[in-house]
């Protein structure tokens, strides 16, 4: 599965400003950072610049799983795109693009090799999707 990549997106209805915010928050991010209502994300931290780190904290519910998600900024370009290097060398790169009064983000992530790109997709489409229904409540 190297170098396969997959595309998942949505549109929030809330300005760019307010969805980059909400999405580089580390206090907000631990709001909406996990798939299901049976896991969460205790902790997170943001040195929001190239080079700068990234680090989320996934755990179940009733702690019988955990990882840190962790990542270096290779981009940042506020209101724009951002590009996170993961430590097992993938990238995700996070585009906001204002539709209206709206905006539609896009994520384009390298697979990994442990689970079906069905899986991946479906997970890191949840994720955006429980992202998107918290930017536009904020």
């Amino acid at each position: 599965m190297a170098n396969r990549q997959i595309t998942i997106a949505t549109t929030i209805d809330a300005p760019v400003a307010r969805v980059w915010q909400a999405y580089t928050t580390p206090a907000d991010i631990t709001k909406w950072n996990f798939a299901s209502n049976d896991w969460c994300c205790p902790s997170a931290e943001v040195d929001l610049r190239a080079g700068g780190a990234y680090k989320a904290r996934m755990e179940a519910n009733d702690g019988s799983f955990g990882f840190d998600f962790e990542g270096i900024y290779e981009e940042v370009e506020p209101n724009k795109a951002l590009t996170l290097a993961m430590c097992d060398g993938r990238r995700a790169r996070t585009t906001f693009e204002p539709v209206g009064g709206a905006t539609k983000v896009t994520i384009v992530f390298d697979a990994e090799d442990q689970n079906s790109v069905e899986m991946q997709r479906d997970g890191w489409q949840a994720i955006l999707d429980r992202f998107g229904r918290f930017a536009a409540a904020k």
